[in-house]
């Protein structure tokens, strides 16, 4: 009895961990629309800027295929490349931006709270971050009817590690996703 309690356990706390290592999702749904549209058929909104000055980098031509394949996958097909006869429009973006931590606190109880830096301490540190987006709009109104993000850094990463965090990234933020079935 006291082995099965242990395994019963241990499932729990592991099940616990790992549906907290999940990226954290912000969404948002037009409540006003979503009654109102039924989303059968997609086509893209649009695409990069080439003008980015992330183009180079993180948003780069090879990112962006990627971002469509998973955002296509999740919707259960191919999405149209314009909007013609597509009941919905599916927008998404790539962004990076720095974070900066710590920075410059006098800590009023003397110096060895922050030893060796002295009274100061060391100072900011900025860390790079990123965010992956994807929106949905109504294609007849150009309304929109949902937005999903969440934090996904493709700094200094390419290849199939820069594909496996888009894939994450893009799977956490269809838990969201407004329609069902």
């Amino acid at each position: 009895m006291k082995q099965l309690l242990y395994a019963a356990l241990t499932v729990s706390l592991t099940a616990l961990t790992l549906s907290a290592c999940g990226p954290y999702v912000k969404s948002d749904v037009n409540t006003a629309l979503i009654s109102r549209v039924h989303c059968g058929s997609f086509a893209w909104a649009g695409g990069f800027r080439n003008s980015s000055p992330l183009r180079s980098t993180i948003a780069n031509p090879v990112n962006e295929s990627r971002l469509r394949a998973a955002i296509a996958a999740h919707l259960g097909g191919p999405i149209q490349p314009a909007p013609g006869y597509a009941d919905c429009l599916v927008g998404y973006g790539i962004g990076g931006y720095y974070v900066l931590s710590g920075g410059v606190y006098p800590y009023p109880y003397g110096w060895a709270w922050n030893y060796p830096y002295g009274w100061w301490g060391p100072g900011p540190y900025a860390y790079p971050s990123g965010v992956i987006a994807v929106d949905l709009y109504d294609a007849r109104t150009g309304e929109p009817i949902w937005h999903a993000s969440t934090e996904q850094s493709l700094f200094g990463v390419n290849g199939p590690e820069a594909e496996k965090r888009i894939d994450a990234a893009v799977s956490a933020i269809f838990t969201k996703y407004p329609f069902t079935g």
